[in-house]
């Protein structure tokens, strides 16, 4: 592997093949689960590099894990414990190449942090609506390799319903171009929208053309009080019937959620916490494009409506942007309050929104009569049938050994509750290798077979992020 190394460092640059030192930043996952060994780090700083360092390691045999912001959450970013894999890190290609104010579109390289590209959307006078917990880090290339969601996909989508094309390098080290931005393309398969989510299995995405948005006129939050999940949904409802596509978010939380918000970081005042008659608080907002008045009497319309059918017994409504980050704040701090709390067994789940309320009732009791004393923390993405459905160690228990012992029971009670109520096991954290034999239980045999067939036609030498989504001995 010396040759393979000398060459790399003749492509990119010596110092940006880093194979000594401290290289956890990119060798250990973000939840601090797993941890591997790369034969070296390397840092290109072009497509044509990203596609020169592709053909070397092809020509090697060896294969190549890329990486953006390394803060997934399936193990789907870092090497194995081999030692014989390429970490390839995007960090270096971060340049915003261009805005189209008139095509409504910013074209951007693929290791740019989300942040960096709201911002800038938000200096030319647009929105770039993506928005995460994990915004100040992650990469729009690791939002488009795992399709990411957020919080505002009610009105949005996922990442990729905001993409209009992909830069690629393709396991052969060709490099396809197609950031045209064109919103009408209709020549042939959608190559763009079968490299979004494949976690980096079947090719590089270096860069892409992202859409933008106007920047709405108005924007107003609202925490509402719950007596029920069913009430939340029936929320929902109203919430689209009173804002229509003015609805932007629509988070639930779960009183055990938020009471690790409060446990954790009592600086934050979260509002109607303990509240023994509100379960589950909502998470309102909306976008308004005429005027803050319109929005305002919109959103109070809504609320009225809201408590004369009993539905919300308490809100209050952000006064300015301030208040509306505070709310936010709170909602985005209940991942990092569950991991004050310690290791914990993180389900990312989808079901029909209508649904939501008996699959959360029956798998709630299900897991308490299985583990006695276990704490259920439930949170997210009501708006778009999305539920961050974790489970904690009971209070006193061992929070390490409760991982280790009853992770793999606890996964396989959720996850076939989640299918016996149609829904997905993986909603927008992706497959990685975390879950790779959940998608062979859950997956259907023809879509294994076609999604099979695809991996062995784009890369036969199997040298694209081996052992995720995919196994190795069946795409090879």
């Amino acid at each position: 592997m010396t040759d393979l190394i000398d060459q790399l460092r003749a492509i990119v640059g010596a110092p940006h093949v880093l194979t000594e030192g401290d290289l956890t930043a990119y060798e250990q996952d973000w939840r601090k689960r797993e941890r591997g060994k790369a034969l070296a780090v390397v840092r290109p700083a072009s497509a044509q590099q990203v596609a020169d360092v592709v053909k070397a390691c092809a020509a090697a045999g060896s294969s190549l894990v890329p990486q953006g912001g390394n803060t997934g959450l399936a193990v789907g970013s870092i090497p194995d414990a081999s030692g014989t894999q390429v970490l390839l890190s995007l960090q270096r290609m971060n340049a915003v190449r261009d805005i189209d104010a008139a095509n409504l579109t910013m074209t951007v390289e693929a290791g740019c942090i989300l942040q960096t590209l709201q911002e800038t959307a938000e200096k030319a006078g647009f929105l770039f609506p993506l928005s995460l917990a994990a915004e100040g880090s992650c990469t729009i290339g690791g939002n488009l390799a795992t399709n990411a969601g957020g919080t505002q996909v009610v009105r949005y989508g996922n990442t990729r319903d905001l993409c209009l094309g992909l830069e690629v390098v393709t396991p052969q080290g060709e490099i396809w171009e197609g950031t045209s931005g064109l919103r009408k393309d209709n020549t042939g398969y959608d190559l763009r929208d079968l490299l979004i989510g494949s976690e980096g299995t079947l090719g590089v995405i270096t860069a892409a053309t992202m859409k933008l948005y106007p920047m709405p006129v108005a924007r107003l939050t609202a925490w509402a009080a719950l007596p029920s999940l069913d009430h939340a949904v029936t929320l929902l409802g109203l919430a689209h019937k009173h804002l229509g596509a003015g609805l932007t978010g629509f988070e639930v939380m779960g009183q055990f959620a938020l009471s690790l918000v409060g446990k954790h970081m009592p600086q934050l005042r979260v509002p109607f916490l303990g509240d023994a008659s509100a379960p589950y608080c909502a998470l309102l907002e909306i976008s308004d494009n005429e005027s803050e008045e319109h929005a305002r009497a919109r959103f109070e319309s809504l609320l009225e409506t809201a408590f004369e059918d009993g539905c919300v017994t308490d809100a209050v409504v952000a006064e300015n942007l301030t208040q509306a980050h505070q709310l936010w704040h709170i909602r985005e701090s209940i991942p990092l309050a569950q991991a004050e709390e310690g290791l914990n067994i993180k389900h990312d789940i989808s079901i029909a929104v209508s649904r939501i309320p008996a699959f959360v009732a029956e798998t709630d009791a299900l897991l308490r009569s299985e583990i006695p004393g276990v704490r259920l923390v439930n949170f997210g993405h009501l708006g778009d049938g999305n539920l961050h459905y974790n489970v904690q160690a009971p209070a006193e228990g061992d929070a390490k050994a409760f991982l280790r012992d009853e992770e793999e029971r606890v996964n396989t009670l959720v996850y076939d509750a989640v299918e016996k109520f149609g829904g997905s096991f993986s909603a927008e954290h992706g497959v990685g290798e975390l879950k790779v034999h959940k998608l062979e239980k859950h997956k259907s045999p023809v879509a294994m077979g076609m999604m099979r067939a695809i991996k062995r036609g784009l890369d036969p030498q199997n040298i694209m992020n081996p052992g995720r989504v995919l196994r190795v001995e069946e795409a090879s």
